[in-house]
């Protein structure tokens, strides 16, 4: 099969079989939108190893018409290793928090669950390779919808509010992007990366409309930074996520705030080139939000007496970590992104189905008290739970720390005042995250008179095994973080 229809066929599959999907019983549109997703993951990993074995990035065109408004996708290593990252935790997260979908939702909305998962997917894999700005808006909103139909599709009191404070920030920070893109566009005639970059650098090189530039880029910085929760935009994420059934969690905390980063982070590289965007002056403003985003996050989370948001606030800080590594605007800086994505995407979409399974065994509370014993309870919840716990703090060799060693030495490699200032948040939001994780961890597994509730005894066999999937991911993560990053940095040398 040649490679442009596989890169075309990720994007298409789900979103063509989404309908079919929504026509289906439960059970039925469980097993296709399943299937879908192996599907796109099988084909996401044949663009690996073809990219790997060509070792050399390629373009598709979508249909005959061509620059400036033909679309087009884009697939080099980076690409690549993202797109198979995540497809394979949403099929991670949807399998592990599946058997909640069930109980949490009402029979005659499942399908349509499952239908909004598909969209999700389509819009996922579209902003991955899309090489195209308004294709990246276009799904953009698809994401967006489908994001906020995960958050209201559950029963608890409370989700259809946290639906629509998060519909209302995130239509806001599209709104700021489209008019961002549209500024850009008036300079330089372009859609595709390729062309943006070209034009905006003659622009830059003869000192004109740098003013509507600055304007354009922060416009496009502010609304991306608002649909990711970025400090102090982050208002809506703590309901939102906490409130969802588990899958929607997962796949909200790991995959569509990151879709969106990564957006921004082709847009910087591709688009406006990072000279430009230090030249602007605009990394260093991301750069003081970022480091915010890192102790603020930490310390809401601190004050947290519920474990799912304190979990929720957790990712504020982390997303603050990505943008941080952004605000380098090197491609030291870009490819300590990418990892971070990843790192933080596999731990954050395992912490919520095993801290749901902590509960469901606790009687249902959530507050930190209440859970004391209940990693004796759910052996392989409680250790999922530590994993994650431990990989966000940074605790050799899983994921997290490796990320955090990459931020450093991207840091480290920029030099003046900005090493200084990253360094220290780096520091001080470790401590933090130590405070609060191993507090959870350690009354996980204090013990408690706490007597097993009738949830212990439901037959939980292939959670644990997904569970103990997601448990292998954080650790490659960690332990083949050399091998990774030689992929990341192989696409992003190309960009």
């Amino acid at each position: 099969m040649r490679l442009g229809t596989v890169a075309i066929l990720v994007i298409l599959l789900p979103l063509m079989l989404s309908s079919v999907t929504a026509a289906l019983r439960p059970k039925k549109a469980r097993a296709l939108m399943l299937s879908v997703n192996v599907l796109c993951l099988l084909m996401s990993a044949y663009l690996l190893i073809q990219v790997l074995r060509q070792n050399a990035a390629f373009t598709v065109s979508m249909g005959e018409i061509g620059a400036p408004f033909g679309n087009e996708l884009f697939v080099s290593k980076t690409e690549a290793v993202v797109l198979v990252g995540f497809d394979l935790i949403m099929l991670l997260s949807l399998l592990s928090g599946g058997r909640k979908i069930v109980h949490d939702i009402s029979i005659n909305r499942i399908s349509l669950y499952y239908t909004v998962c598909s969209l999700l997917l389509a819009a996922m894999n579209a902003l991955v390779l899309t090489n195209d700005i308004f294709t990246g808006y276009v799904f953009l909103e698809i994401s967006t919808i489908a994001a906020g139909a995960l958050i209201f599709a559950g029963s608890k009191r409370g989700a259809l509010m946290a639906s629509m404070r998060y519909m209302i920030m995130n239509l806001l920070g599209s709104g700021l992007f489209l008019f961002g893109l549209s500024i850009l566009y008036s300079l330089t005639g372009e859609l595709l990366f390729s062309g943006i970059l070209q034009k905006v650098s003659e622009v830059a090189a003869q000192g004109k409309y740098t003013g509507a530039l600055f304007v354009g880029l922060t416009l496009i910085s502010l609304g991306l930074a608002m649909k990711s929760a970025l400090f102090p935009f982050h208002t809506w994420l703590p309901n939102a996520y906490s409130l969802s059934t588990p899958a929607s969690s997962s796949l909200l905390s790991s995959l569509v705030s990151k879709a969106y980063i990564f957006l921004y982070i082709k847009i910087i590289a591709r688009g406006v080139g990072l000279s430009v965007f230090r030249e602007s002056g605009a990394n260093d403003v991301l750069l003081l939000y970022a480091v915010l985003a890192i102790v603020m996050g930490s310390v809401d989370a601190i004050q947290q007496h519920n474990v799912r948001r304190m979990i929720s606030y957790s990712s504020v800080a982390q997303i603050g970590y990505i943008f941080l590594a952004v605000s380098f605007a090197t491609r030291q800086g870009l490819a300590a992104a990418v990892f971070q994505i990843f790192a933080h995407s596999a731990a954050k979409a395992m912490l919520f189905p095993a801290v749901d399974r902590l509960v469901e065994v606790s009687g249902g509370n959530e507050n930190f008290r209440d859970l004391r014993g209940s990693g004796y309870r759910a052996p392989v919840a409680g250790l999922a739970f530590a994993v994650g716990a431990f990989s966000i703090e940074g605790t050799p060799p899983l994921g997290g720390f490796s990320a955090k060693v990459f931020v450093a030495s991207a840091a480290y490699a920029v030099g003046s005042w900005r090493m200084y200032v990253a360094l220290g948040a780096l520091a001080i939001s470790t401590v933090l995250n130590i405070v609060y994780f191993l507090r959870t961890v350690v009354t996980v597994y204090r013990k408690s008179d706490r007597q097993p509730n009738a949830f212990f005894h439901q037959k939980v066999n292939a959670f644990r095994a997904f569970l103990c999937a997601f448990i292998a991911l954080n650790l490659f993560m960690g332990v083949g973080a050399g091998s990774i990053m030689q992929l990341i940095n192989g696409g992003i040398n190309i960009w």
